[in-house]
C-alpha cells in the first residue's frame, strides 16, 4: 500500500512538473496570443484590452496557477484559431486515439505472447530461426512505412477497406473500430516483434534455472512448468516493455493518423502547431504526458505484484 501511495505521489509531482514546463515554454515563445486572435492590423488598444481580458498581463506564476486550476476542472481554454473551448475540440479526438491505442495494444498481446512462447519452446529449430529473422525485419520497419504498405496492399489492391474512409465513432462505433483495425496493426507490428524477442529471451533464461530442473525431475509436465512457474517469472521484463509500448503507441498514433486519414489527437496536434494554436497544443501535450506517466506507474505496480522482491525504494 505504501509502495502504491508513493508511486501515485510521484506521478502527481511529475505531471505537475511537466505541465509547468509546457506552460512556461509556450509563454516565452515569441508572439502575442491576443494579436493572433485579432489579426495583425488591429488597433493596439483592442489588443491590450484583450490581453487584459485573457489575463496575459498577470505574472507568470499567477497565470500558471489559473491555467492549472482551470485544466484540472476540465477547462483547457479557448482555441485561438476556432474561438471555441479546447475541451470541445478534443472531446471528438480523444476517443478516437484511445480506441486506436487500445486496439493496437490488444493486437500486440494477441500476436506477441503466443509467438514468444512458441519461439522459446522451439528454440534453435527452423521455425524459431525463421521467426527471429522475421522479427528483425519487422523491428527495422517504422510504423508509418508499414501503414503505407498496408494501405497499398489491403486498401488499394485487395479493397479490404477504403483508404481515407474513416467512420466517426458517433455515427457507428463498430464502423470506427473496424476502420481502425489496419492502422492498429501498423502500430502493433514492431512492438509485437520486440515483445516476442524479449519474452523468448526471458523464458530461455528461466529454463536454465534450478527450480525448472527441479520441477522436471519431479515429473511435472512441460506445459505445467511453463505456464505455472516459468511464464509468470519471465513476464517481468515483458510487462516493463508493455508499459513503455502503450505510452509509445499514444505518441506513435500521431504519424499513423496522418497516413490513414484519422482525425484523432495526432492530426489535431499537428494542425494546432501549424496554426500556432497554443492552448490546443498545451492541452494535448499534457494529456499525452499524463497517459505516459500513468502507464509507467501502472507498470511499476504490476511488476511489484508479479515479483514482491522488487525494492520499495
Amino acid at each position: 500500500m505504501r509502495y502504491a501511495a508513493r508511486k501515485i505521489i510521484m506521478l502527481v509531482v511529475t505531471v505537475l512538473a511537466i505541465s509547468f514546463v509546457v506552460f512556461l515554454a509556450f509563454s516565452v515563445i515569441p508572439g502575442d496570443p491576443a494579436l493572433t486572435i485579432l489579426g495583425g492590423q488591429t488597433d493596439p488598444a483592442r489588443v491590450e484590452a484583450l490581453r487584459e481580458q485573457m489575463g496575459l498581463n498577470a505574472p507568470l506564476p499567477v497565470r500558471y496557477v489559473r491555467w492549472l486550476r482551470s485544466f484540472l476542472a476540465g477547462d483547457f481554454g479557448m482555441s485561438y484559431r476556432y474561438s471555441v473551448p479546447v475541451s470541445r475540440l478534443l472531446g471528438e479526438k480523444i476517443p478516437i486515439t484511445l480506441i486506436l491505442t487500445l486496439e493496437s495494444f490488444l493486437f500486440m498481446l494477441l500476436i506477441s505472447i503466443p509467438l514468444g512462447i512458441y519461439s522459446a519452446r522451439h528454440a534453435g529449430g527452423r521455425a524459431d530461426r525463421a521467426l527471429v529473422i522475421l522479427n528483425q525485419i519487422i523491428m527495422a520497419v517504422p510504423p508509418f512505412f508499414s501503414g503505407i504498405l498496408i494501405t497499398f496492399f489491403f486498401g488499394m489492391l485487395l479493397h479490404w477497406f477504403v483508404p481515407g474512409g474513416y467512420v466517426s465513432w458517433r455515427v457507428s462505433l463498430s464502423g470506427c473500430v473496424g476502420y481502425l483495425v489496419f492502422p492498429a496493426i501498423a502500430i502493433a507490428l514492431p512492438k509485437s516483434a520486440m515483445v516476442v524477442s524479449i519474452l523468448r529471451r526471458s523464458l530461455l533464461k528461466e529454463a536454465r534455472l534450478d527450480y525448472v530442473r527441479t520441477a522436471y525431475s519431479r515429473g511435472s509436465r512441460t506445459n505445467y512448468v511453463l505456464y505455472r512457474h516459468m511464464l509468470r517469472n519471465a513476464m517481468g521484463p515483458v510487462v516493463t516493455f508493455l508499459g513503455m509500448a502503450a505510452a509509445d503507441m499514444v505518441a506513435g498514433s500521431i504519424i499513423i493518423e496522418q497516413v490513414f486519414g484519422i482525425p484523432g489527437l495526432g492530426r489535431a496536434l499537428l494542425t494546432a502547431i501549424a496554426n500556432r494554436d497554443y492552448p490546443v497544443v498545451e492541452a494535448i501535450i499534457v494529456l499525452i504526458s499524463v497517459l505516459v506517466v500513468a502507464s509507467g506507474a501502472a507498470v511499476d505496480l504490476i511488476c511489484r505484484r508479479l515479483d514482491p522482491r522488487i525494492s520499495l525504494d
